[in-house]
């Protein structure tokens, strides 16, 4: 038996035909190692440099969330400061924030405190005297 051996032909692209049009020299130029523009230790400080900055940005955002918290629980308009979504233009003017705090109680009144405020009738009282309920009953009955 004699066998045939076929030869498969691969096709590899030629790689000066893929490269944008230019001359040989710009080939060869473009495939030797070209020098660093800025030695590495400059470029390992300015990162270090970057990431220290970005951490410092990330730092003050969370800061600014939590001075924005704090504004609006102060105010003691809403049950949960969380409700009025941050805004810095809230932080440096106090016009803006109650602005902002008026129109999220308008559009969402469930929103708001419900904490009880003057005298409910709970709770220890500052009166000294003693309960007549006789006498409130003829107080109510005239």
């Amino acid at each position: 038996m004699s066998e045939q051996v076929t030869e498969e032909t691969t096709e590899e692209p030629d790689p000066v035909a893929i490269m944008p049009q230019g001359s040989e020299e710009e080939t060869t130029e473009q495939t030797e190692e070209e020098p660093e523009t800025f030695p590495r230790e400059y470029v390992e400080k300015l990162r270090r440099e970057a990431a220290e900055h970005r951490t410092r940005a990330q730092r003050a955002d969370d800061l600014a969330g939590r001075l924005h918290t704090a504004l609006v629980t102060a105010t003691g308009r809403l049950a949960d400061p969380s409700d009025l979504t941050f805004a810095e233009a809230h932080l440096d003017d106090a016009d803006a924030l109650t602005g902002a705090i008026d129109d999220l109680l308008n559009r969402k009144p469930h929103l708001a405190s419900r904490r009880p405020s003057g005298d409910v009738g709970q709770g220890a009282s500052a009166s000294g005297e003693t309960v007549d309920l006789a006498g409130m009953l003829r107080a109510r009955a005239s």
